[in-house]
């Protein structure tokens, strides 16, 4: 190899390293602004940092094994008719297997600290959301407001924020990656996510399910606010002049690609509700058979 070559080939390996570096400054996941992100962000880590324990020796005994035992000059001793050693098959297995169960022991009492359905304590109540997602585009519903939204969530800072998630298409899933993990939405059923955000503060979530042609666009914007700007947001929404009833409605759900932010200044109380019921399954009527 030529030092021309390799020049190049470091020059490659810096150029990955600092459009890395690049990506990991962006990555919310990586730059938390809640508790329930950082628990995660945390537990990433450490997972990480367990496996290391393993693999940080294998990269290194590769590099020795090689060196040691080379055609020449090598200093191992060769030993063709070696078969067994009790200690090394006690040492490759007895390390990943410790390092399994601490895994399993974060993993576990993590899992149920992080209970997506288990409400955060706050100094306020929390505000309810119900989130309805469509095809390409997310329904917010504030039943303490009266009010919804599409691609587009605001919650005071520093106060719970429950969600009631569903579907009224395919699977998706909701995420907002600065703020926690993600949570499956489904139509005909309910899940729960409660998030927290430490400070004001905009972040990006989107759907992380493919779910067809616009999955690309399927994103909005999480606003996390003062409780005064807020109030000025909630009423910002009232005086759109839209109301959200069943004709609205059907016209929102039909697909669309990268739809805009909308405001309702109301909405029809039942919708939600609605929602779900179009998908329960209905018993047959053994009435309507007739024998021959």
């Amino acid at each position: 190899m030529t030092g021309v070559q390799l020049s190049r080939i470091l020059q490659v390996f810096l150029t990955a390293l600092l459009l890395a570096g690049c990506g990991l400054d962006k990555a919310p996941i990586l730059h938390p602004k809640g508790p329930i992100a950082l628990v995660e962000r945390d537990l990433l880590f450490t997972a990480f940092y367990l496996m290391l324990i393993v693999a940080i020796p294998v990269f290194i005994f590769a590099g020795l094994f090689v060196w040691r035992y080379r055609a020449s000059g090598g200093k191992g001793k060769y030993t063709p008719d070696w078969s067994y050693s009790g200690k090394i098959d006690a040492l490759i297995w007895l390390v990943p297997a410790l390092i399994v169960a601490a895994l399993g022991y974060l993993l576990w009492t993590t899992t149920h600290k992080l209970d997506p359905y288990r409400n955060i304590a706050g100094t306020e109540n929390a505000i309810e959301v119900q989130a309805v997602a469509q095809d390409w585009k997310w329904l917010f519903i504030y039943p303490e407001y009266g009010i919804a939204t599409v691609n587009e969530l605001a919650f005071p800072s520093e106060r719970p924020l429950s969600l009631k998630i569903t579907s009224d298409t395919v699977m998706n899933s909701f995420m907002i990656p600065a703020l926690g993990g993600q949570i499956y939405a489904m139509a005909g059923m309910t899940s729960r996510l409660h998030l927290i955000a430490d400070e004001p503060g905009e972040f990006t979530g989107r759907n992380t399910m493919y779910s067809g042609d616009g999955f690309a666009d399927q994103h909005f914007q999480a606003y996390a606010m003062s409780n005064e700007d807020f109030d000025a947001w909630t009423q910002k929404v009232r005086q759109s002049g839209k109301s959200l009833d069943q004709a609205a409605y059907d016209v929102l759900v039909k697909p669309s690609v990268a739809h805009d932010v909308e405001y309702y200044s109301g909405y029809d109380p039942g919708l939600f509700q609605r929602i779900l019921a179009k998908y329960a399954q209905r018993p047959e009527h053994s009435s309507n058979v007739t024998d021959q």
